[in-house]
């Protein structure tokens, strides 16, 4: 299995904090107000298209399907398109399923890089705006109706797998999450959310 195929689920987690919460104001625009915004939604889902860059390719690898999420730590996503596929985060466990196979299991524990994404993104739903420092340098552009976040990693061995993690929102909303690999690969999410639930 990849690691970054499990870093962009644990990604995908970043569009759920973001579901049916207070809206900011100017004034108040920076890295704590974003991120209480994005810690207060407990549940949701949602539907992506994923484009996935490969340097051994000439055109994207495009998928699409669904996303859903329930606080503090359990991940679906759901891909529909081109083939079926089922990445389940619940707690320290990654399950992937694909039709007509047995499904396989990771633990967390034994991919320190993966599980330092996921537990940063774990420190953000429950508002520890520290434990997302402890591994990410943050950058906050631009203005709450139109922000981008900069997510640099701080330790060298998640440094050696993905340069930023870029997300670009409205207010509360989720749009874009895009990831640079450091082997020159990229991938670009659309977000669309689909149901709230509080």
């Amino acid at each position: 299995m990849k690691i970054t195929a499990s870093l962009r689920l644990a990604a995908a987690i970043l569009c759920f904090l973001t579901l049916a919460v207070p809206t900011a104001r100017a004034g108040d625009w920076r890295v704590p107000q974003l991120m209480q915004l994005l810690a207060q939604n407990k549940s949701g889902t949602a539907t992506f298209v994923e484009k996935n860059y490969l340097s051994v390719l000439n055109k994207p690898v495009i998928s699409s399907g669904d996303l859903s999420f329930v606080a503090p730590d359990k991940l679906e996503k759901r891909t529909l398109t081109p083939r079926p596929e089922t990445l389940t985060l619940d707690g320290n466990i990654l399950t992937i399923a694909l039709p007509g196979k047995r499904p396989m299991t990771v633990s967390l524990r034994q991919h320190p890089e993966i599980a330092a994404f996921v537990e940063s993104i774990r420190g953000t739903l429950a508002g520890d705006l520290n434990a997302l420092q402890a591994f990410y340098t943050l950058k906050l552009g631009g203005t709450p109706e139109r922000w981008r976040l900069t997510l640099k990693p701080k330790s060298e061995r998640l440094a050696r797998i993905f340069d930023r993690i870029v997300i670009r929102g409205t207010q509360a909303d989720i749009r874009f999450i895009d990831l640079d690999e450091r082997d020159g690969d990229h991938s670009e999410m659309a977000i669309t959310q689909s149901d709230i639930r509080r």
